[in-house]
């Protein structure tokens, strides 16, 4: 007979031995960028944490040697936005780049011993910076520049498309809106490209601008209450783009001579908001084809109007689609794999020409989200309900115990004009492995739901995020799926600032938190910090200074008097978005009001962390920080090295 199988042992909640550790969520990790098709080579832009967060460049050639073409310390980061993108380009075997230490724009010829300076050094250190390079085929380059001045000021900041020629000197082509991106040139001489000003974003308001030959402009579409992203040409002259005025960002096109007018409307958002330059969620193909990022697939436009889909199965998120031969080469991932380099041709052919990391885990570590919409407070935005994306605890090595629920973690995601990720994140799977709850929530205002939803938090941040993550913890806890008594919520960025203003504004909910690098000064943040998200909170709070009481009323260290809440607090000693004055005016409050804390300040990080040991430091920290509050012992053998939690 055989023997009968013991089941797993029962393991208290939170206490789950996982081979998921932070160790491994940061082991060779390289957070895949950009893809760029040029010849027979593929490149792409990754960015790894054990190198200190560099961004290297690698080169895959016809033969299917991966090289590094960009060795340390070159790092190929812009600073434009602060948050960058676009950062290099390749035509003809020739590499621009923008280097992160000094942002100056350099090249790499083809056989040459290494990179050389394009444009001259700036009088200020990095006052000079370049991003969403475009090679124009006679030896120039189009590009976004941004110019600081001495004194800071974010009203001083200019932004302007300039033609950088060979010699390092730039021609100034569009000067005068607050902010430009994507500049394309076209046939005949033409030239496309976006603006928009203060106090807009470009997913409020951008228009797509076309100067022709003689000089003449024609705005094609955008403007107030419609947003353009994703100007491209195809050979015959006609310009494609994503335009949002049906109420999702659609294909649109402009063939010679005609309006602009829709191509393809799914109903649901084809591209996303304009955070990082160089976005690409569709792909125009020699011969008129359109090529679009779909769920799980491509969906291809004829030239003739009709549409079908290239099923890619496992792969629900598609980044930087790129022309390639009768084909695409993108960034997939999906809930079981992280981005790869994939080359997916419109007869169903897929290769993974750059895999992802070998995590050694089976499937069955892995937890796969479920998507739920919850019922939310409405308070006049015309939409009563959110979305988020459910983890449930996975581990197939242990038993949950009887009679117990699991522990939740509400994340949040930054932004706040973002949405959650379905792309496998390690990160995730470190909570649910050890039997943590977790649950991802797109409240109002995030993306991929279409403009209304989008606009609903106009006015409204810090009101119906609030709402939302906690309704949704309360609709997990109602369901029996969750412990009510151990409900966190955990964000960065815009993300950390509902964070805190969730404990603060609507205490009761949770019992612990943790913010990395969190808002806790909308005021401060209005009124100091960089020109692309200077006048952001116009639209989301109220115009500053005018509703400074708006402010007051919203900032989390405006109501510290009601944080009695645990609450552990991470943050970049050289964050120039949310700089560390405002943790540690949250830090003092816990510290004089004796609440549980424990506050890490991480030298040489700027905004988000990108060195391994940091990121290591931060994720075991906050687990550490759970297990002494809530009451659980962590996993053996791991070596976790328990954070002071001061009370």
């Amino acid at each position: 007979m055989t023997p009968p199988v013991s089941p797993p042992p029962a393991v208290p909640y939170g206490s789950w031995p996982t081979p998921v550790t932070s160790a491994l969520v940061v082991r060779a990790a390289a957070r895949l960028g950009e893809v760029a098709v040029d010849g027979d080579d593929v490149w792409w832009s990754e960015s790894r944490p054990g190198e200190g967060g560099r961004s290297a460049l690698v080169r895959r050639s016809a033969g299917g040697a991966v090289t590094d073409a960009l060795p340390a310390p070159w790092n190929a980061r812009t600073r434009v936005h602060e948050y960058g993108g676009a950062a290099w380009a390749v035509a003809g075997g020739t590499l621009w780049f923008t280097h992160f230490a000094d942002q100056r724009l350099y090249r790499l010829d083809p056989g040459a011993d290494g990179p050389v300076a394009v444009t001259p050094e700036p009088e200020l250190p990095a006052g000079v910076r370049y991003a969403d390079l475009t090679p124009t085929g006679d030896g120039a380059l189009l590009a976004v520049r941004e110019t600081h001045t001495a004194g800071g000021a974010a009203a001083d900041v200019v932004n302007e498309v300039v033609r950088v020629l060979p010699d390092g000197s730039a021609e100034v082509l569009v000067s005068g809106p607050d902010f430009v991106s994507d500049p394309r040139p076209g046939p005949d001489g033409q030239l496309a490209w976006l603006q928009w000003d203060h106090p807009h974003m470009p997913w409020d308001a951008a228009q797509l601008v076309v100067r022709d030959a003689s000089g003449a402009e024609t705005v094609v579409a955008g403007g107030p209450g419609e947003s353009v992203v994703q100007p491209t040409w195809d050979d015959a002259g006609t310009l494609w783009f994503a335009c949002d005025r049906t109420g999702v960002w659609a294909l649109w096109r402009r063939e010679p001579g005609a309006e602009a007018e829709v191509a393809l409307d799914l109903g649901r958002d084809l591209a996303g908001p304009q955070w990082l330059f160089g976005s690409r969620s569709f792909a125009v193909l020699p011969g008129g084809r359109v090529v679009l990022a779909g769920d799980e697939a491509l969906v291809v436009r004829e030239p003739d109007g009709s549409v079908a889909e290239v099923p890619l199965p496992g792969w629900p998120v598609l980044r930087y689609l790129t022309p390639d031969g009768d084909g695409v080469v993108c960034s997939a991932g999906g809930p079981t794999s992280e981005p790869v380099v994939l080359r997916a041709g419109l007869d169903g052919s897929t290769a993974v020409l750059r895999p992802a990391r070998d995590l050694g885990l089976d499937r069955s570590w892995l937890s796969v989200p479920e998507h739920v919409v919850f019922p939310t407070e409405d308070r006049g935005a015309g939409i009563g309900e959110a979305h988020a994306h459910v983890y449930p605890p996975t581990n197939p090595d242990v038993t949950p115990p009887a009679g117990e629920l699991p522990p939740l973690v509400v994340m949040v995601h930054g932004g706040p004009t973002s949405a959650h990720d379905r792309t496998l994140n390690p990160e995730i799977q470190y909570f649910t492995s050890r039997g943590f709850c977790v649950a991802h929530v797109d409240y109002r205002g995030s993306t991929g739901h279409g403009r209304r939803y989008r606009d609903a938090l106009q006015g409204r941040w810090g009101v119906l995020d609030l709402d939302d993550v906690a309704a949704c913890a309360r609709y997990l806890a109602d369901a029996g799926r969750v412990d009510p008594a151990r409900m966190a919520i955990r964000g960065g960025s815009a993300g950390g600032y509902t964070t805190l203003a969730a404990l603060t504004l609507r205490p009761g909910t949770f019992t612990a938190g943790a913010s990395h690098f969190g808002v806790a000064d909308l005021a401060a943040l209005a009124a100091d910090t960089h020109k692309f998200e200077s006048r952001y909170l116009d639209g989301l709070v109220a115009p500053w200074p005018a509703g400074a009481a708006v402010y007051a009323e919203r900032s989390p260290v405006s109501h510290v008097d009601a944080l009695d809440t645990p609450l552990a607090v991470f943050q970049g000693a050289e964050d120039a978005v949310v700089p560390p004055e405002q943790a540690e005016v949250m830090v003092a409050a816990l510290r004089a009001r004796r609440v549980p804390h424990v506050y890490l300040l991480f030298e040489g990080e700027q905004h988000g962390f990108r060195r391994a040991e940091n990121i290591r430091a931060a994720l075991d920290g906050e687990l550490s920080f759970y297990a002494q509050v809530w009451g659980f012992h962590l996993p053996a053998g791991e070596g976790i090295e328990p954070v002071t939690v001061v009370r």
